[in-house]
């Protein structure tokens, strides 16, 4: 134990924790299983669903919830079960699916129906969808599901829309998102790491943030005194870092996280993140 209250560890998951095939290293994996059963308050907050942490992160047994699309699901990872769900307001989900429409683009919808959650595509346009598409079918995703009619999807809970394609065609998108749906609407834009030239544009509700995810955690658990220490790459770990008392940027973070960081680590490649853990379990700073 170090000299801190057993501070609550938080990690993003690609780009940060994970290295840069998608992939939990053995190394990683072996150190997080010891220091979680002596006792490590650890868990991960991502942009991915519990779904696709499933078989990355199989082996970690956490106490604590996960954090699912940026805090628009907080779940038990072993169950899949969501203890907290923000979907996006339903009338807003409408105009943000029509403006969608509008702008040339084919979304995939993730919705919540109240027990089951699900993945809906209607086409694929573009080679940054198949990708998508594909690692979906290879994870065994049960969510998947081909609609004819998108528009059917939003009588469910809409908890996301992403939207894949060049970046330069996705701006007129960004733009009219930003200026009209910005305070009702949390929308992260960012490259895919794993199919280059490609960018993710994702929709969330506005309440759907790591830090207000974190903070429920936190006071749920019994764990507001504990010293929060954070670990990420990039822009959707932002809000995450303005709550933390230790704010950790990999080396491969962007500069706008780097120059926010209390700390800078070896990179997700070099198992950054849990080298920092151990050391801090074992040692303190």
């Amino acid at each position: 134990m170090n000299k801190y209250q057993n501070p609550f560890y938080v990690s993003d998951l690609d780009g940060t924790l994970l290295r840069s095939n998608a992939t939990l290293s053995s190394y990683s994996k072996k150190i997080l299983q010891q220091l979680l059963h002596e006792g490590l308050h650890f868990t991960v907050a991502s942009a991915r669903s519990v779904f696709s942490m499933w078989p990355i992160l199989d082996g970690l047994r956490l106490s604590l919830p996960v954090i699912e699309f940026n805090g628009a699901f907080i779940s038990d990872l072993e169950t899949g079960k969501h203890i907290v769900t923000n979907s996006i307001d339903s009338l807003v989900a409408r105009k943000i699916y029509q403006l969608i429409l509008g702008c040339g683009h084919l979304p995939f919808i993730s919705t919540f129906n109240g027990t089951t959650d699900r993945l809906y595509y209607s086409r694929i346009t573009n080679m940054g969808m198949q990708w998508y598409f594909e690692n979906r079918q290879q994870n065994q995703d049960k969510r998947l599901r081909k609609t004819r009619d998108l528009a059917e999807t939003l009588a469910e809970e809409i908890m996301c829309f992403t939207i894949i394609d060049s970046s330069e065609s996705l701006y007129d998108l960004k733009s009219i998102l930003k200026k009209e749906y910005n305070h009702l609407v949390e929308i992260h834009f960012q490259e895919n790491l794993y199919s280059p030239s490609w960018y993710w544009l994702t929709i969330h509700d506005h309440k759907a943030t790591k830090d207000k995810a974190i903070s429920w955690i936190r006071t749920e658990n019994g764990l507001v005194k504990n010293e929060l220490v954070v670990f990420g790459d990039h822009t959707n770990d932002i809000k995450m870092f303005q709550i933390a008392d230790r704010r950790i940027a990999v080396k491969n973070a962007i500069i706008e996280l780097k120059q926010q960081a209390t700390h800078i680590i070896e990179s997700n490649q070099s198992d950054g993140v849990v080298k920092y853990i151990e050391n801090d379990w074992t040692n303190g700073e």
